[in-house]
């Protein structure tokens, strides 16, 4: 049963927007067509301009924004940001046991889910407005700040909402994944193309006219346009994560129905997948949003906001008129971008520090999604017992089975999320399109859609398969 914390969102669910499931089954085309009309108005939402806000304003989060599918000045400034951060907190929470739930139970199950929607429309209302308070829409009417504050929770909703439309069994994966992927998609091309910036279009025309040199083409800029190195570098770690994706122990396995029977279960070497990644960026990306924005509002004023943005993130004005970070926490958790940014960093240690970070976090957060996403070996030994599958030369029962799998399984998941970690980090310094963590993630995307698609066109094509694919 739920604890006290999570009945709290009883009443409140009932209440809530709600996507219901399928009663009746939805073909593979009829989910091709919601979740391309999800996809749709996604884009639509990130060029639709706020009502009320400066189109000229400064842009303060930059590739930050990468992560949380977000844009400046649009209906989508926030973002999956709110989302995100909810499932996170939440996660934490039932992680550190500070809130009972049990997510095979039905009830708890919905409960949490509960507690997610009314966590992520919260957080909407409280980033939003933080944006309005910290004066980055510069000064407002009470009018329009009203307006500006019902847009965001809004959008708020109905991403939530479109999210859930997929993950209902609507559509394909889910809205989060897809908003990201196609944030991703959006800055690669950009940055390719672009005709003020883009290294194909905008570079070579620099090249020409002599506002660019051939160096700061083929390596980059202070301010982080897009390079070459930058180009090649996107190139190969979309190719190393798909070959780390095929990585994988394999445990034979046996079915106790049919003798003779034989299989394999697969333990990936990214075995909670891309989702330490998403943790880590949204941790960092939240320490690093609020922290600027308190010092855009506050600043360093009294001894005591003087030690605060010290110690959390202090933050100070570049040449060109821009807010950075100069010191703190937020300071070692923000990426630099591109060779020149790790050069320029400063302190000098700084690049590494924040790597250090990234991966004991991606560390932490992979072993944390065990449990919580119930891929720990005694729910995994549950499932295949369940099944009817058993390891050969061992008795048919869970406990043996968890033992084998807890030798494997740890291990993998640590390993996978140092690996996720490094590569995300080194990414960046190498200036990759995209940022490195939204690269890591969206490679991981495609190649889940993938899996996906292939899974439910077997489903589509031989029925016969819906019970060994467990639908």
């Amino acid at each position: 049963m739920a604890g006290r914390f999570l009945s709290i969102f009883k009443p409140i669910g009932r209440i809530l927007p709600e996507i219901k499931k399928p009663t009746r089954k939805v073909s593979f085309n009829e989910k091709i067509f919601w979740t391309a009309l999800v996809l749709i108005i996604f884009l639509v939402m990130t060029e639709i301009p706020l009502y009320g806000v400066d189109a000229g304003l400064q842009d303060q989060f930059g590739q930050l924004r990468v992560i949380f599918a977000s844009n400046k000045g649009t209906l989508m400034e926030l973002g999956i940001g709110p989302i995100v951060t909810a499932g996170l907190i939440l996660q934490l929470l039932v992680g550190s046991s500070m809130i009972k739930c049990d997510m095979s139970n039905p009830e708890d199950r919905s409960l949490f889910t509960s507690a997610s929607k009314v966590f992520s429309i919260g957080l909407t209302a409280v980033q939003a407005g933080a944006y309005i308070i910290s004066g980055m829409y510069g000064t407002l009417t009470l009018p329009i700040t009203l307006i500006i504050l019902l847009q965001l929770i809004a959008t708020g909703i109905i991403v939530m909402l479109l999210d859930e439309l997929l993950q209902k069994g609507w559509g394909l994966g889910s809205g989060i994944s897809l908003f990201i992927m196609a944030g991703v998609a959006q800055n690669i091309l950009w940055s390719m193309f672009s005709p003020q910036t883009g290294l194909f279009i905008g570079g070579l025309s620099g090249l020409l006219n002599g506002s660019t040199t051939a160096f700061e083409w083929i390596v980059g800029t202070a301010n982080g346009l897009p390079s070459l190195i930058g180009f090649i570098a996107t190139i190969a770690v979309f190719i190393i994560i798909i070959y780390m994706q095929g990585i994988r122990v394999e445990l034979p396995i046996t079915y106790a129905g049919y003798k003779g029977f034989r299989s394999r279960y697969p333990i990936k070497l990214l075995y909670v997948s891309n989702l330490p990644v998403i943790f880590a960026g949204a941790l960092f990306a939240n320490v690093f949003f609020f922290t600027q924005l308190l010092w855009t509002r506050f600043g360093p004023g009294s001894s005591v906001t003087k030690w605060f943005f010290i110690i959390f993130g202090n933050y100070g004005h570049s040449d060109t008129g821009s807010i950075q970070s100069i010191g703190g926490i937020a300071h070692y958790v923000s990426p630099p971008h591109g060779i020149i940014g790790v050069a320029n960093a400063t302190p000098i240690y700084q690049p590494w520090v924040y790597l250090g970070i990234l991966v004991v976090f991606c560390a932490i957060f992979s072993l944390t999604w065990l449990e919580i996403g119930g891929l720990g070996p005694n729910k995994v030994a549950q499932q295949l017992m369940d099944s009817g599958m058993q390891i050969p030369g061992y008795r048919r029962s869970e406990k043996p089975i968890e033992q084998i799998l807890r030798r494997y399984i740890p291990a993998v998941t640590v390993l996978g999320g140092v690996i996720v970690g490094l590569i995300a980090g080194f990414a960046d310094f190498l200036g990759v399109f995209g940022s490195g963590t939204g690269i890591l993630l969206s490679v991981g995307i495609i190649y889940q859609y993938y899996e996906l698609l292939m899974r439910e066109r077997a489903a589509e094509m031989f029925p016969a398969f819906k019970s060994i694919l467990g639908e």
